[in-house]
């Protein structure tokens, strides 16, 4: 298979290629989806200025996965990371690990040193909360009820570089 490649900058055909992402991975609602394609709009309107920044790793000319994160508002250190993906034709093969990887690297470039994120406490995700365990993030927080009845909102948090917690 062909050599995987990363690009951060989103170009017109990429709405489409994420929206058909985010709907084959299963894990998010037609609210979350729409949401993702949003936030992809107005990086490609707003550049930088949108606060977002995008993570595409490409194997030959198809989009393996995504990733979307920025800088959270009026902290010294903190990103966010609002999107992972894989496609599933793509999955189990360290894409997930890699586009973390690239990004967290971008981060410490930016001066960052923690990088947030949040996920459902439901069962259905507890692969996904496995992927940010394995990979070095800590829950922090949660959120009983916080999306719905019986479903929490799970808050981590990974230190970047030798940062270290207080």
């Amino acid at each position: 298979m062909n050599t995987l490649t990363f690009r951060e900058e989103p170009v017109e055909q990429d709405i489409q290629i994420v929206a058909s992402l985010l709907d084959k991975t299963h894990f998010f609602t037609p609210e979350e989806q729409a949401v993702g394609v949003e936030v992809l709009l107005e990086r490609l309107k707003d550049g930088l200025q949108s606060g977002y920044q995008v993570l595409f790793a490409q194997k030959g000319q198809q989009v393996a996965g995504y990733a979307c994160y920025g800088k959270i508002p009026m902290a010294q250190d903190g990103y966010d990371l609002y999107w992972i993906a894989v496609d599933p034709l793509f999955q189990n093969q360290k894409i997930g690990y890699q586009l973390l990887t690239r990004l967290e690297q971008n981060i410490l470039t930016q001066g960052g040193k923690r990088l947030y994120l949040e996920t459902s406490g439901k069962d259905q995700y507890i692969p996904t909360q496995r992927f940010y365990e394995r990979n070095g993030f800590i829950l922090e927080a949660q959120q009983k009820d916080y999306y719905a009845p019986g479903d929490n909102r799970l808050l981590y948090v990974k230190y970047l570089g030798n940062h270290t917690s207080m």
